[in-house]
């Protein structure tokens, strides 16, 4: 799970370094919110649509490659997107760093499930608290190196990625100890529903709509106030590393109480506090900034793992899904966002942000039980809160 977590680490730093090098770019090419906003959508988009189809092809062939390949991809083309020297380039670097995510992610997920047991919100969470160590870290770090060395310095963002790869490369063979007995062919037991799945990928899809809006606008609406792009990149690191906290603590509480009922908690509090991040700001706001990262980047885990339920015989397909197609479509939504702040406010675009995740919330009190797995005691406690 070190290894796991570490990889996802370094293949979400690239995925962090992103929207804290939205200002830089904005400032190099003179960009409006919606270009801006648009190399979001690239990044989403390639990690997000093409993620799905690495899961088929990991769950039908086994694909262990993809691990060191994707965290390697995903550092270079950031580190080499820093210092392009045009606005198309960079969007092209920009996907490539999105192919990398999307190449790394369902192979990492189903290998995090086979080494996590009966806890499986747990474990996934502790694979998921190095990809959000990783988001958290990426806007800190390029901040502070292209402050210090200009743009140029980027380069230097594709290290961990690298280190990455090479650690991944050299544990290939004690990794694959740990696909389970019961996957033969290539295949895995149980009944799928894909209604289910359908319903919980419109959960994620609202609750990241406002996701990725934050990422793209709060180091832009730091500048907007008269801030310096540091304080937006250290707000946004907040929100990412509060997202850590949370994953430890939801992920636990996800096993012990309910999937469902820690999902529909953490959607249900996220537009109050957005609103408290505009309206209020200040400490309270980074505070409520900070719980936003909680509840969103914390509950991660606890939907991958209820994709995986289910889709129980395709659970690449299923990690896939749940972590891309469904964010990109997140990742839409802030170009839609930009358009928003360019023709209207960024104010307004924040407000909708506050509001994307009410839909997501209904969806969620439709969503069926998870499968339990193996202990008795985790299928009698899901029971007594399924009405919840």
């Amino acid at each position: 799970m070190v290894a796991l977590s570490g990889g996802h680490m370094a293949t979400d730093f690239a995925g962090g370094a992103l929207p804290a090098l939205l200002p830089f770019f904005r400032d190099k090419f003179s960009l409006s919110y919606t270009l801006a906003a648009a190399l979001v959508l690239g990044s989403t988009f390639a990690s997000s649509i093409i993620q799905p189809l690495f899961g088929v092809w990991s769950d039908r062939h086994g694909a262990m490659w993809l691990l060191p390949a994707g965290a390697a991809l995903a550092g270079i083309g950031i580190a080499l997107a820093a210092d392009a020297p045009s606005y198309p380039l960079v969007f092209g670097l920009v996907v490539i760093s999105g192919i990398g995510v999307a190449a790394f992610h369902p192979e990492g997920s189903k290998f995090a499930s086979y080494v996590s047991g009966e806890k499986r919100a747990s474990g996934m969470s502790y694979f998921n608290i190095g990809g959000n160590m990783g988001y958290a870290l990426g806007p800190l770090v390029a901040t502070a190196i292209v402050l210090w060395l200009g743009l140029e310095g980027g380069l230097l963002l594709m290290i961990p990625g690298i280190v990455a790869a090479v650690i991944l490369v050299g544990l290939t063979s004690y990794l694959r100890r740990f696909i389970p007995e019961r996957v033969v062919g290539s295949r895995h037991e149980g009944v799928d529903r894909p209604w289910a799945m359908a319903n919980l990928l419109g959960v994620v899809a609202f609750r990241t709509t406002a996701w990725f809006g934050l990422l793209v606008f709060v180091p832009l609406w730091e500048v907007s106030l008269g801030h310096s792009k540091a304080s937006g990149g250290r707000l946004l690191a907040l929100m990412l590393l509060s997202g850590g906290i949370g994953t430890l603590v939801l992920g636990p509480l996800a096993d012990r109480y309910g999937r469902r009922l820690v999902l529909r908690c953490s959607v249900a509090a996220m537009p109050p506090l957005i609103l408290v991040f505009i309206t209020v700001g200040g400490v309270p706001g980074a505070i409520a900034l900070a719980l936003v990262g909680a509840c969103t980047v914390g509950t991660f885990g606890v939907t991958i793992v209820l994709a995986q339920d289910y889709l129980p015989t395709q659970i690449g397909l299923a990690s896939g899904l749940s972590v891309g197609f469904a964010i990109g479509l997140g990742g839409i939504a802030a170009v839609a966002l930009g358009v928003i702040a360019d023709s209207v406010s960024l104010q307004t675009a924040l407000y909708v942000c506050a509001l994307a995740p009410i839909p997501g919330l209904l969806l969620a009190l439709l969503l069926p039980p998870g499968r339990t797995v193996g202990s008795t005691t985790t299928a009698t406690r899901e029971a007594t809160w399924q009405r919840a």
